[in-house]
């Protein structure tokens, strides 16, 4: 599987009766890929090292803008390394959390971390809905409403162009992240 696909291109293949290097099916992926990772607003696929600067929030936990967090390998306040197990803890889910009734400052730019987070194996469900999304993005034909051959007469309405199923539905509630910004 290509690293940036959240789905193999050989399955999409086999739905579609096309090579799996069939540049309309690996663009179809890419953006079936993409529309997910937008939806779940993390990159799913397994990042390690991953270095970022956070704001404070003057609480005790922080939320990580990817997961499942897999390692925590270090923590700066301020420039200020800190030990885990010691003066902070984390959870797969996402959650960093300061220990000894210490709280993160309330100072934008002060935390820096390297982390590990994602998945090495895409998980099947995720694969699944990723690949049903490709499968309608690669039988659109943009632009058309409605197309005619002979007798047989074919509609793509604004649910084929856009649409989400139930189960993509479902994936992306089970994978996002729950930052409190949803409108």
């Amino acid at each position: 599987m290509t690293a940036d696909l959240l789905a193999d291109p050989e399955e999409l293949a086999a739905w579609l009766t096309v090579g799996a290097s069939d540049p309309k099916l690996l663009a179809a992926l890419n953006a079936a890929s993409r529309r997910f990772r937008g939806a779940v607003r993390h990159p799913v696929s397994l990042v390690e090292g991953d270095t970022l600067v956070l704001d404070g929030n003057g609480t005790a936990s922080l939320l990580l803008p990817a997961a499942p967090v897999l390692a925590v390998t270090t923590v700066e306040v301020d420039g200020v390394a800190l030990v885990d197990g010691t003066d902070f803890t984390w959870s797969a889910d996402g959650y960093l959390r300061r220990l000894g009734c210490q709280v993160w400052p309330d100072s934008l730019r002060c935390i820096s971390l390297t982390y590990s987070h994602g998945y090495a194996l895409i998980p099947e469900d995720i694969q699944e809905v990723v690949i049903d999304q490709a499968r309608a993005l690669y039988a659109i034909l943009p632009g058309v409403q409605q197309q005619t051959v002979g007798a047989q007469s074919v509609t793509f309405g604004v649910q084929a162009a856009t649409g989400v199923t139930a189960q993509w539905a479902a994936a992306v509630e089970r994978y996002q992240l729950n930052r409190g910004d949803r409108p």
